[in-house]
C-alpha cells in the first residue's frame, strides 16, 4: 500500500481512469447504470465519448478527483500506475 498522506492533489490525481466496474461496485450499482448515466450526462464525474459517428460503442473516462468528490472513494491511482 502506498502512503498517500503527504501527496499533493496533483500527485494523487494524475489522469488515470477509474474503471466503470470499480465505480459501479463503489456505488452499489450495475456497470450499465454507470455507462448510461455517463452517456446521458447525468453523472458529474466522467464522460462517455462515441468511438465513431455510426457506431454504438463508447469510451468512458471517470475522473478520480471528481469521483472522490462525488462518492468519497479515493481511487489509489498512484499504486495502480506504479505496478
Amino acid at each position: 500500500m502506498v502512503d498517500l498522506t503527504n501527496k499533493t492533489v496533483d500527485e494523487l490525481y494524475n489522469g488515470a481512469n477509474v474503471p466503470v466496474t470499480v465505480a459501479a461496485k463503489v456505488m452499489r450499482k450495475d456497470p450499465m447504470f454507470i455507462r448510461i448515466g455517463l452517456q446521458r450526462g447525468l453523472l458529474p464525474f466522467g464522460v462517455a465519448i462515441k468511438k465513431d459517428e455510426h457506431g454504438k460503442q463508447f469510451d468512458y473516462y471517470i475522473s478520480p478527483k471528481l469521483f472522490y468528490e462525488y462518492t468519497g472513494f479515493l481511487w489509489d491511482t498512484v499504486e495502480v500506475i506504479d505496478k
